[in-house]
């Protein structure tokens, strides 16, 4: 299964996120281009797949990302083995040493949620109960702030 899908699954559970998004800059008098895997109101989200020497770019393009837009920078591993492995484990640690928001999400599971949405009540995120999320995946920090009346 590529990012792309899992990533378009990931932020389908997130109220307010869009996939893919496009964002220009300037260099040297060129307009140049990044796509944000996974843009909330509030965060650039990366995402990376375990067992990828090339997740580790994640970390850069997250942070890149969140120099253009303003948003937090988030990195989000997908874990599709169980194992925290070479490369999880040294984005973990830079990510927690930069101060960088850093998650895993079992692949597994957010395949079964996002499969299983269209038989839950969804007013604006689709995200996991707290408890459910500290195994699974804690995407807590993303929920739409609900207004009050």
């Amino acid at each position: 299964m590529g990012e792309v899908y899992i990533a378009a699954l990931l932020c389908g559970l997130i109220g307010g996120a869009q996939t893919e998004k496009p964002v220009s800059f300037d260099n040297q008098g060129l307009d140049r281009g990044i796509r944000i895997d996974c843009e909330t109101p509030t965060h650039s989200i990366e995402i990376g797949l375990d067992q990828t020497a090339s997740a580790r770019d994640s970390i850069h393009q997250a942070v890149f990302a969140s120099t253009q837009t303003g948003r937090r920078p988030m990195v989000i591993m997908i874990d599709r083995d169980g194992v925290e492995g070479r490369y999880e484990q040294e984005m973990r640690i830079v990510a927690e040493a930069l101060g960088i928001e850093f998650q895993v999400c079992k692949q597994d599971f957010i395949l079964r949620w996002a499969s299983t949405s269209a038989w839950r009540k969804v007013e604006a995120d689709d995200l996991p109960s707290p408890e459910i999320a500290a195994l699974l995946c804690d995407l807590g920090s993303l929920a739409s702030k609900k207004l009050s009346n």
